[in-house]
């Protein structure tokens, strides 16, 4: 489970003149899944570091390895738009299609 700060919109409460979204802000899953990502390496984590394991994580998530859930709903496409206010609990959960497969060294053995 990571918890992470969700950023508050401030371009968008300007051009809406809406003060909804100083409270509650849509973001994209992948967004929130990267924002989650630097949280769990830590604000030291090599930049290098970060953009690879940001970048594997959604490459999984599109792939259907894992399913995402934020605040007790489950997504299942980075593409899919979730609301947060304050801040976002996420976990994620194997679909089972990866889960109990041994590398190939040691299948072979």
């Amino acid at each position: 489970m990571i918890r992470t700060p969700v950023p508050i919109d401030i371009g968008t409460i300007s051009a809406t003149a809406n003060g909804a979204f100083a409270l509650a802000t849509p973001l994209r899953v992948d967004t929130l899944v990267a924002l989650a990502v630097t949280q769990a390496l830590g604000a030291r984590a090599p930049r290098d570091k970060r953009e690879r394991s940001i970048r594997a994580t959604l490459a999984g998530l599109a792939a259907g390895e894992f399913v995402v859930d934020v605040d007790g709903r489950t997504f299942e496409r980075p593409d899919d738009v979730v609301v947060c206010t304050g801040t976002a609990t996420l976990r994620f959960f194997s679909t089972g299609r990866t889960a109990g497969r041994l590398p190939a060294r040691e299948r072979e053995a």
